[in-house]
């Protein structure tokens, strides 16, 4: 087995799709400021007869366009992409990888290319733990080999905390800028600029049913901020204004 956390930038390449929609296979050299972001997926996710896992697209607000997800915990990492701050940009399946083993040339597409706040690259892989064979620590190892040359991070992700993941569900369903309503938006900027409860705090401004989903929205946003570890976001959640908005 090739040794991958010994390889050079020369032993690798990638193929991607272009802004003219042409694929192209470059090495890895010619490929590090690429903003994959604003190119096409290297690949289409397709469902097929035996599958273990659903496919499903996800509409990221951050891009206002859909992601394919290849599973249910795919589709949490890219949700949780999308309500991060730092995230700017995003794509699925945005290259395909390739390097020297035993039997040839191996090729490998990460699942998802985040561009940050700050310009760096991100590069993310799902897989949970134990779901991990010689194959795909391989694989792995080689994208973070890879990335590691090219100045971008890599990150290999797996199961979610469960708590985190029901309460930004719960805020991605009020995700879309329509949920976003003034002068109701404004009124619960002030209405929690000193932390109320998240229902008072609500009823403060208006009837409830027409209040929660910009309250809501305003915690996907960042606009508004509470604790979404400790346990599930209720009316008693503590809501505060936050320092920084998307």
């Amino acid at each position: 087995m090739v040794d991958v956390g010994r390889l050079g930038q020369a032993a690798f390449e990638v193929g991607y799709v272009d802004e003219d929609l042409v694929r192209r296979r470059e090495p890895l050299s010619a490929c590090w400021t690429l903003r994959f972001e604003r190119l096409s997926p290297v690949r289409t996710v397709k469902a097929y007869q035996g599958q273990k896992s659903m496919t499903r697209d996800y509409w990221a607000a951050t891009t206002a366009g859909h992601l394919s997800c290849e599973s249910h915990l795919e589709r949490h990492h890219a949700m949780l992409m999308d309500f991060d701050l730092r995230v700017t940009g995003l794509i699925g399946q945005p290259f395909r990888l390739f390097w020297p083993g035993p039997r040839g040339r191996r090729g490998h597409v990460p699942d998802f290319f985040a561009r940050l706040d700050d310009g760096g690259d991100l590069v993310v892989d799902v897989r949970p733990d134990d779901r991990i064979g010689p194959d795909d620590a391989e694989a792995f190892a080689a994208t973070a080999r890879a990335c590691e040359l090219a100045g971008w991070v890599f990150r290999r992700v797996g199961s979610i905390d469960p708590v985190l993941l029901a309460n930004v569900k719960w805020l991605a369903g009020y995700r879309h800028p329509r949920n976003h309503r003034e002068p109701v938006a404004s009124e619960l900027t002030r209405a929690f600029a000193e932390p109320e409860a998240l229902l008072a705090g609500a009823e403060r401004v208006g009837d409830r049913l027409a209040v929660l989903p910009v309250l809501y929205h305003l915690l996907w946003r960042r606009v508004l901020e509470v604790d979404l570890t400790s346990g599930p976001l209720g009316p008693r959640s503590v809501v505060r204004q936050a320092v920084t908005a998307r």
